[in-house]
């Protein structure tokens, strides 16, 4: 099983369009959440399985509300093309501004829970000093709101991709 993770502009969506089916079906995509505009670009493609932080990025939070990166429209789509959230420990054990953070965590996952959207935790660690036990990941996002944890997420997700043989053609 392969994991792909590509960070950048979105300039990936539009590969991802050119590369071929078997390369798409076999294999897991992870895009890295950034503005707004990126986050919906992401979440409107159905070559993308998981948008990892959405909350990412330079943000401005308004008065009375957290720009978390999620909002209603962004949760319909994800729900809508069966693409993930995911969320990384490396991102919150190498923030400078771990409050500001964590509060636009929890704004996504009350988000998600609501819209029903799919969830995923990982350390997406860079190096040794970023990796945590299992348990310990799963405790801190429990903590944050997270009730549910699907652990079985990315081998779901691998085998209702290889029931298609072309783009949009089933073998059932």
């Amino acid at each position: 099983m392969d994991i792909i993770c590509f960070d950048g502009n979105g300039r990936e969506v539009e590969v991802l369009k050119k590369a071929p089916f078997t390369f798409i079906r076999e294999k897991i995509i992870i895009l890295q959440g950034g503005d707004d505009e990126l986050n919906r670009k992401n979440l409107s493609s159905k070559y993308v399985d998981i948008l990892l932080d959405p909350h990412q990025g330079y943000r401005k939070d308004k008065i009375y509300q957290k720009d978390s990166g999620l909002n209603e429209v962004l949760c319909k789509l994800a729900k809508e093309n069966d693409i993930a959230i995911g969320f990384s420990l490396s991102l919150i054990l190498n923030s400078n501004r771990r409050g500001e953070l964590f509060g636009r965590i929890i704004q996504n996952i009350k988000l998600c829970k609501k819209y029903k959207v799919k969830m995923v935790i990982g350390t997406f660690a860079k190096d040794k000093s970023e990796l945590r036990n299992e348990k310990d990941v799963e405790a801190l996002f429990k903590i944050l709101g997270m009730n549910v944890i699907d652990r079985e997420f990315v081998k779901k997700r691998l085998e209702f991709k290889k029931k298609f043989v072309r783009k949009g053609v089933s073998e059932e």
